[in-house]
């Protein structure tokens, strides 16, 4: 492909457009398919990242704290995203149909859009070749439908990369709408003039929405100036000659993404170059990964749903991958000077995934197939121009049939996500190796009947494969507690947790816990449950169950009522805190104090019908439950 030249100073001409029909017939042909591929997704549980960035994120509970979500989840320093979870939330609370359903409409809104680009951009194209005018929605089937897709369309919360790459799209779709002095929409067969700034103006509003979401957006004002020289201007110098202002302004929202950036710590110090890894070994990583997500998308299989934090990429596979990749990005390079449209897609695969697959280290994600949403449009564009202009019209059928084949595996490739256990078996069964997928999968079997043992087998395993995975040694320790005589392992996991990861409260907590059931060992567990306090003043299990311990020491019982006060406070539905907090004012002696106590413990049976320790001191104190 060529790129278009105009004369300078003039305006480019609206682009010759299919009369209406045709494009809402299109549009309805992607949505309808993008529902055939994905309408059995609603059910799917939530998966790892989805549990605190959704299901134990607080900020999403209330419209006051939409927009900051804890910098530990992926939904940190995102606040459009995590506004978008907090919108589900107040609809229909934890359940996941109403998640996957917005996720759907959220990747069809951008293939629409895309749909909308790839028509407006053949337009400006010279005449010859002349591109079939199935052609973009051939491109845009294959892209929506396309299986490496599934993962930021059915895993819920990376929402962040479809969403992302919805106002990626519609900050360039506002932006070739804005090409030329004026530009006409048409609607229900009536043309009505909206000038370029406005269109422009839309452009930078999407573009603030995508910083917004997602820090990829750093890379779009690079990209819309190099459309603007590519099809627009003709030359770097007549692009910012004519839309200098514009271009400053896309420039200038790198400052609110700053921002984010800095105010999350670098995602909570998961990300960025204070992550604790390498640059030298993350670049290296990625030299092998790169060509990895290039496969996929000529052959996508075997798709894998987390690819664990150590690659462990042999020699040899890097070497060849920074072959190919040194071979692509000089050929990209070539074709920027004498073949723009197509340098443009080249320069689109290696500029959107620059941020994530280049030499700014992500710890906990070095490989994840979400990357490729928005490159791998560019992939199917080469792919799909290329096998047209070897064989014209005759192409359109192949390509057609191509999307269908891929709606097909994309359908089955779904199916894996519709059981949490086999999710994770999948994963394993193609990286034996990772040790976050061996620990999500005792989690699983943690919680089902039967299954302790196999869910401490493999707990053990995630700890063999990482030794210094703090979360892993934790869970160790949760199934042992749980496991006939094992207190004392479970008290050498936490400690081992503790001695990986000092501020991981849930582990002093639980130590504590475990502490208290070993005689003389009660000082040495309000030790662990005050840091567990310290470090989470918002723990409310914690300060309860310091108050609790603190009810056996002389001398302390306001600070045990304190503690278990401020427990409910935070957690009003706490059955436990209810009982302890009865028997710290029984334990004053003070007659008034009993009512109060009656009624917690009353609250403590409404809350848990069953609770032993509510019923009988009810009981001994001759009050009805």
């Amino acid at each position: 492909m060529a790129s278009r030249n105009t004369s300078a100073g003039g305006p480019v001409p609206t682009p010759d457009l299919a009369p209406l029909q045709p494009v809402l017939i299109g549009g309805a042909l992607i949505a309808l398919a993008a529902i055939a591929a994905y309408g059995r997704t609603l059910g799917c549980p939530f998966v790892l990242d989805d549990a605190p960035s959704i299901v134990d994120n607080p900020s999403i509970r209330h419209w006051g704290s939409a927009l900051w979500a804890p910098p530990d989840t992926t939904a940190g320093g995102r606040p459009l995203l995590n506004l978008s979870l907090a919108l589900n939330y107040a609809i229909g609370g934890t359940n996941v149909a109403g998640y996957h359903a917005l996720n759907l409409a959220i990747h069809i809104l951008a293939a629409l859009t895309l749909f909308g680009i790839l028509r407006r951009t053949f337009a400006l194209l010279p005449a010859k070749p002349a591109f079939h005018p199935l052609l973009p929605l051939a491109i845009t089937l294959i892209w929506t439908l396309h299986p490496l897709q599934t993962e930021s369309v059915t895993y819920t919360i990376q929402r962040a990369e479809s969403l992302m790459g919805l106002f990626y799209l519609l900050t360039l779709y506002f932006f070739i709408r804005s090409i030329g002095s004026d530009s006409l929409t048409q609607v229900s067969g009536f043309r009505s003039q909206v000038s370029a700034k406005t269109f422009q103006v839309f452009s930078v509003a999407s573009c603030l929405c995508c910083v917004a979401t997602k820090e990829v957006s750093a890379t779009l004002p690079i990209l819309l100036l190099l459309y603007d020289r590519t099809f627009a201007a003709g030359s770097f110098r007549e692009a910012w000659a004519r839309r200098r202002k514009f271009h400053l302004c896309l420039m200038a929202t790198w400052i609110p993404l700053a921002a984010l950036v800095l105010a999350t710590h670098g995602r909570a110090s998961t990300a960025g170059f204070g992550s604790g890894v390498s640059v030298g070994a993350y670049a290296r990583d990625q030299l092998a990964a790169v060509p990895h997500y290039l496969r996929l998308c000529l052959w996508p299989s075997p798709l894998v749903f987390d690819y664990g934090t150590s690659l462990g990429f042999p020699n040899s596979r890097v070497a060849a991958g920074a072959a190919v990749l040194i071979s692509l990005a000089a050929a990209t390079g070539w074709a920027l000077v004498r073949r723009p449209a197509a340098g443009f897609l080249g320069a689109c695969f290696f500029v959107i995934l620059a941020p994530s697959s280049s030499v700014i280290p992500v710890a906990t994600e070095p490989m994840a197939e979400h990357r490729m949403y928005l490159p791998l449009a560019a992939v199917a564009v080469a792919f799909a121009a290329g096998l047209h202009a070897l064989l014209g019209r005759r192409s359109l059928p192949a390509l057609l049939a191509l999307a269908a084949v891929l709606g097909w595996a994309t359908v089955r490739r779904n199916s894996v996500y519709a059981d949490e256990e086999g999710l994770w078996r999948d994963t394993l069964a193609k990286c034996p190796s990772n040790e976050r997928a061996r620990n999500n999968l005792g989690n699983v079997l943690a919680g089902r009947a039967g299954r302790l043992d196999d869910a401490i087998a493999e707990y053990r395993e995630a700890v063999r494969l990482r030794p210094t995975y703090a979360e892993a040694q934790f869970n160790l320790g949760c199934a042992l507690e749980r496991s006939a005589g094992g207190t004392g392992e479970a008290i050498a996991a936490y400690r081992s947790a503790i001695a990986l990861k000092p501020d991981f409260a849930e582990a002093h907590n639980n130590l504590g816990n475990a502490l208290e059931k070993l005689p003389g060992s009660s000082p040495e567990a309000i030790t662990q449950f005050e840091a567990a306090v310290r470090l989470n003043p918002g723990y409310a299990e914690a300060r309860n169950n310091l108050g609790g311990a603190l009810l056996d020491v002389p001398g302390r019982l306001g600070d045990a009522t304190d503690q278990i006060r401020e427990a409910l406070r935070l957690q009003p539905a706490n059955p436990a805190a209810h009982v302890n907090l009865a028997v710290a004012l029984l334990m004053t002696n003070v007659p008034a104090q009993a009512d109060e106590a009656v009624s917690h413990l009353r609250e403590a049976l409404r809350l848990q019908p069953g609770n032993p320790a509510a019923r009988g001191l009810l009981e001994r104190m001759g009050q009805p439950p």
